[in-house]
C-alpha cells in the first residue's frame, strides 16, 4: 500500500514536471515567434547593417548570391538567429523559473544576479565580436586578397560565418559565470583558480585557434578578453566567498 502510494507521488511529480517543462518551452516558441514577426518587415535593413564590416572592404560594397534562393534562405535565417538573441532574456528567464523550485535558498539568491550578469555578458560578447572583431578580420583578409582575384563572398557563408562567430564571442564572455559557479558549487576554489592562470591563458589561445577563422588576429581577439575575463571570474568568485563567510564569522557563540 505505501509503495503503491509513493510510486503514484512520483508518478505525479513527474507529470507535472512534464507539463511545466512544455508550458516554458511554449512560451520560450512563442517568444522567439513573436520577435522574429516583429523584425521579419525590416529584414533587408537588418541584413545591410549586419552585413556593413564585410560590404565597406569589399571592393564594389556587393555581396553575391550563389543559389537561386539565397537572397531569401539567407535573409530569414539572419532575421531568425536575431530574434533567438534579442529574445534570450526571456528564454534564460524561462530555464531559471524551471529549475528555481528545485533550488535552495543560497543558490536562489545567487543564481538571479548571476543570470542578470550572464545575458549582459552574452550581449556584450556580440557587440564586441560585431564592432571590434569583425572590421579587424575582414580589413586583415581583404590585405591579402590578389589584384587578380575579385572578393566578393557569398551572403549565406556570410551569415552562417557572423553567427558563428557571434555566437562563439557570446559563450566566451559567459567565463565568469562558469568560473563563479565552479566556485560556488564547491568543485574548486579561487585560490586553485588563481593557480591555474598559465594554464588558462595557454588554453585561452587554443580555443581561439579551435573555434575562431584561421587567421592570428581573431584567435587573439578571443582569448585575450577570455583570460582578462577568466581573472574577472576570480575577483567574483572571491567577493562570492566573502559574503558566504560573514554570515558565518558575524554569527554569536553560545
Amino acid at each position: 500500500m505505501a509503495d503503491d502510494r509513493k510510486e503514484d507521488l512520483a508518478e505525479g511529480t513527474l507529470l507535472s514536471h512534464l507539463v511545466e517543462l512544455r508550458s516554458r518551452l511554449f512560451k520560450i516558441f512563442g517568444a522567439v515567434f513573436l520577435v522574429f514577426l516583429a523584425l521579419l518587415p525590416f529584414a533587408k535593413p537588418l541584413f545591410n547593417y549586419i552585413a556593413e564590416p564585410l560590404v565597406s572592404v569589399v571592393p564594389n560594397g556587393e555581396l553575391i548570391a550563389l543559389s537561386p534562393v539565397s537572397p531569401l534562405t539567407a535573409t530569414i535565417a539572419l532575421t531568425f538567429y536575431l530574434a533567438l538573441f534579442i529574445a534570450m532574456p526571456i528564454i534564460l528567464y524561462q530555464v531559471w523559473a524551471f529549475v528555481a523550485p528545485g533550488l535552495y535558498l543560497k543558490e536562489k539568491r545567487f543564481a538571479l544576479p548571476l543570470l542578470a550578469t550572464s545575458i549582459i555578458l552574452f550581449f556584450v560578447g556580440m557587440a564586441f565580436a560585431y564592432f571590434v572583431v569583425f572590421p579587424l578580420i575582414f580589413g586583415f583578409v581583404s590585405t591579402f586578397t590578389p589584384d587578380t582575384v575579385n572578393y566578393q563572398p557569398d551572403m549565406t557563408e556570410y551569415v552562417s560565418f557572423v553567427m558563428m562567430v557571434v555566437l562563439v564571442f557570446g559563450l566566451a564572455f559567459e567565463t565568469p559565470i562558469a568560473t563563479v559557479l565552479l566556485v560556488v558549487t564547491g568543485i574548486t576554489t579561487s585560490k586553485k583558480l588563481g593557480q591555474a592562470r598559465p594554464y588558462v591563458f595557454l588554453g585561452a589561445f587554443v580555443v581561439g585557434m579551435l573555434l575562431t577563422p584561421p587567421d592570428v588576429i581573431s584567435q587573439t581577439m578571443l582569448a585575450v578578453p577570455v583570460y582578462l575575463l577568466y581573472e574577472l571570474g576570480i575577483f567574483m568568485s572571491r567577493l562570492v566567498s566573502a559574503s558566504e563567510r560573514e554570515p558565518a564569522e558575524n554569527t554569536p557563540v553560545k
